[in-house]
């Protein structure tokens, strides 16, 4: 009776993707369901089914309502609550912001939940698609090009949820980390393989997983497709992966594979203007008014519409980000003024917040998941780090993305004379990755893998401003002004609260895990 019950449990949790008559594939975007009787039986219905897949990544469920789990916006909003470069205003992130989560917290626990549906989808549609292949409904070709996308969703978001769930790879990576899923749970035979191969992998093994996913993804996918995965979105990921695991040369190797692809634009505002087609895009998850996760889950409509993370006057006040940088250009909303093409910020009520994301009325706006933007400054970070000196083409990438938001690029564009040390060339980097990717869910990533660090270490989880609406008196552009409180304050990297608990729902359906330690 106990694994029957495990095993009904686990079911719901983790089967979503064959729910569906053949009526609802027909629909113009079937999100998160196809059905297996029909989703693999005709070139057509393959490409549907690859729509589904795509928004049963970006989707997510709440409750029964889409919150936008897991590359949504709650990818960007919680990996920005999870820092202190942004302040919590509502209550919707709050405990995130304050790290006060446990088992049942929603958030953290639809993450997890959201997160394995979407991989489960994916191993779903991958033995579909080798099935369409040995029956000749798509060519072999065909057929490796759709399971190189499957395989990227599954890498990444394996990745995703072990940053969130587990300790840094350069910690220890033989200590564990989560399950690594590559099971289609469809039948009874797929659900006692899943279950018996349950346990959390090691965070070595994760990262292994996420590799030969990101690998296979990268040799099999075909030339990119802006509303899809490509093989540079695979090879831009990984240099990601690396930085993570500090292994510096593969980052460099990684990111000169697809130097000269792409371009960063002439102005900062553009990547979000034209935010599918301009020449740095290279990976996101595409929105539009009939397919996005609405009023809850959409990048407009939390952060700008609603207004649910402020921008911090930690990261606002900064001295080292200069006063005339274009990515501090407001548009003064309280005084009336218009939002033009230029502006970054709004001022609301005296309290700034991103114009990152502007279509608040369909919700259209792409996740940028990956930049070229990232990739120039990972390669950077990396250069420098390997060389262990102030080289002058690690300068030059931190330029490429920094100096189209200066006012004066001639007298402001970093040289080598600006830094005495690798070190101090590798920390101008780091502040250049908060305020290039401020609001676009880059921080925790950033806070995890510098735990311990030997040039710019941060210990745990930084003090913030209290959750609510900063004081107008707060900001102080370039100050370096510190007059305002931290009420959060900072969490030591040995606190259990520095990663998420396991949902009470994945203990209950899997004998085989244990919780996170302290929980």
């Amino acid at each position: 009776m106990k694994s029957i019950y495990y095993k009904v449990i686990i079911l719901v949790l983790m089967v979503s993707a064959i729910s569906c008559s053949d009526d609802d594939l027909l629909n113009k975007e079937p999100y998160n369901s196809v059905s297996e009787n029909v989703a693999f039986d005709s070139p057509e219905s393959i490409e549907l089914t690859m729509n589904g897949l795509y928004q049963g990544f970006a989707m997510g469920k709440y409750n029964g309502s889409s919150r936008g789990y897991v590359w949504g916006s709650a990818f960007f909003q919680q990996n920005d609550a999870r820092g202190e470069d942004v302040v919590s205003t509502a209550t919707f992130y709050k405990k995130t912001y304050t790290s006060v989560y446990d088992p049942t917290t929603a958030n953290n626990r639809y993450y997890w939940e959201d997160g394995y549906k979407a991989i489960n989808k994916a191993n779903v549609v991958i033995e579909g698609l080798e099935k369409a292949a040995e029956e000749g409904i798509i060519t072999e070709e065909e057929a490796l090009d759709y399971i190189g996308q499957a395989r990227f969703l599954r890498g990444i978001t394996h990745f995703e949820l072990l940053i969130q769930f587990a300790r840094p790879y350069s910690d220890d990576p033989d200590a564990p980390g989560i399950p690594y899923r590559v099971t289609a749970v469809n039948t009874e035979d797929g659900l006692d393989e899943a279950l018996a191969d349950g346990g959390k992998k090691t965070i070595r093994e994760v990262y292994e997983g996420v590799l030969e996913d990101l690998d296979f993804a990268e040799e099999n996918i075909a030339d990119n497709i802006i509303t899809r995965a490509g093989s540079d979105a695979a090879v831009a990921f990984k240099t990601r992966v690396y930085l993570h695991m500090r292994e510096w040369n593969k980052v460099i190797e990684e990111a000169t594979k697809i130097e000269g692809k792409y371009a960063m634009e002439s102005e900062p505002s553009q990547p979000f203007l034209d935010n599918r087609g301009n020449s740095e895009y290279i990976f996101g998850f595409d929105m539009d008014a009939n397919s996005n996760p609405g009023t809850n889950g959409a990048l407009a409509a939390t952060y700008n519409r609603r207004e649910l993370l402020a921008i911090s006057p930690i990261i606002w006040n900064n001295s080292n980000w200069l006063i005339d940088d274009k990515r501090r250009e407001i548009a003064d909303t309280d005084e009336g003024e218009e939002i033009e093409e230029h502006h970054l910020i709004k001022k609301s009520d005296d309290v700034l917040y991103t114009l990152k994301y502007r279509d608040t009325q369909n919700n259209s706006d792409v996740s940028p998941v990956m930049r070229y933007a990232e990739v120039k400054l990972n390669l950077a970070e990396a250069q420098t780090r390997l060389a262990n000196a102030v080289e002058q083409t690690a300068i030059d990438n931190l330029n490429e993305v920094r100096d189209r938001s200066l006012a004066n690029p001639e007298s402001q564009s970093y040289t080598g004379s600006d830094f005495a040390s690798a070190e101090e060339l590798v920390k101008a980097i780091l502040l250049e990755r908060r305020i290039e990717f401020l609001a676009e869910g880059h921080r925790w990533g950033d806070i995890h893998r510098l735990q311990q660090d030997d040039i710019a270490p941060i210990d745990g989880i930084p003090a913030k401003i209290d959750n609510g609406y900063p004081s107008a008196s707060n900001y102080d552009a370039a100050s370096d002004n510190e007059s305002y409180d931290l009420g959060i304050p900072s969490i030591s990297y040995e606190d259990y609260r520095f990663i998420w608990p396991l949902p009470s729902s994945e203990l209950m359906a899997n004998p085989n895990i244990e919780q996170n330690p302290g929980y």
